[in-house]
């Protein structure tokens, strides 16, 4: 395992960490050369297992020995002490371990839908927070797959990966285009188009028929301002989690997890 010695941050050989927090220039940088980064052991050895290839590792020289299984003579592993990753990186590299890995050509919104019993439709969810949260929840409570619109934020951007612990390298999921037509795609598969919203005549999750449930595809909207009039429009039936105490709704994350369960319940897991 060939360790580089990394002691100038402007070295060209890691060009693929440069400035990590600046997320435009990420936006930038990232799809149109065919990578991403991931951050932490556990989610690295998670792309890895999800059959990513790697391209190179940056890491602190003090935890070098901790990821020697995972490199061969050919995979670039580059280390420099925290002052150095900062400057590469932008931020405190506290977990120790990035990776860039090789994107993997994404399959279409149809490959996803086949043989899937549940998925979440995402419209305008740019927080990567939120999106890593979902992909998280998409992964553990029964959900198939996601489908994004073109105005969703990258699912293997540093911070979704993280948040999602991973998960998102466990998920299909596909662009949908162009929107919102392309939601009769979802529709002649199969599926019941359920649009999420906080709206008092909207008809409550636990009171769907299993009609309804059979085949559901959740749609969920961006923090804030939610599912625009034309998701709506191309729905088939607006749903509700009832609230109490004067609360008007969740975090779109939470509320996601929460209707992923309710949709899944009967599955006897």
């Amino acid at each position: 395992m060939p360790v580089v010695p990394i002691t100038d941050p402007e070295d060209d050989r890691i060009a693929d960490y440069r400035a990590l927090t600046d997320v435009e220039l990420r936006t930038r940088w990232e799809p149109p050369n065919g990578l991403f980064i991931a951050e932490g052991e556990l989610v690295v050895r998670r792309a890895l297992r999800a059959g990513y290839r790697l391209r190179s590792l940056l890491m602190d020289s003090k935890r070098v020995d901790q990821v020697a299984d995972l490199v061969d003579a050919t995979t670039p592993l580059y280390a420099g002490d925290q002052a150095v990753l900062e400057a590469i990186t932008g931020f405190h590299v506290h977990r120790g371990v990035l990776a860039s890995f090789h994107r993997r050509p994404q399959p279409s919104a149809e490959e996803v839908l086949a043989g899937a019993r549940r998925v979440a439709v995402l419209e305008g969810m740019n927080s990567h927070t939120n999106l890593g949260a979902v992909f998280r929840s998409v992964a553990g409570l029964g959900v198939d797959g996601v489908l994004l619109s073109p105005t969703c934020a990258d699912p293997l951007y540093r911070r979704s990966v993280r948040v999602s612990m991973g998960e998102v390298f466990a998920v299909p999921y596909a662009r949908l285009e162009p929107w919102p037509s392309a939601l009769e795609i979802v529709r002649a598969a199969g599926f019941t188009l359920l649009a999420m919203t906080p709206a008092a005549d909207a008809v409550p999750l636990q009171r769907l028929t299993a009609e309804q449930r059979a085949r559901p595809a959740l749609m969920l909207g961006a923090e804030g301002p939610g599912l625009t009039k034309q998701a709506f429009e191309a729905s088939d039936l607006r749903v509700v989690i009832p609230m109490r105490r004067g609360v008007d709704s969740l975090n779109v994350a939470t509320a996601a997890a929460v209707a992923f369960w309710e949709l899944s319940r009967e599955d006897g897991l």
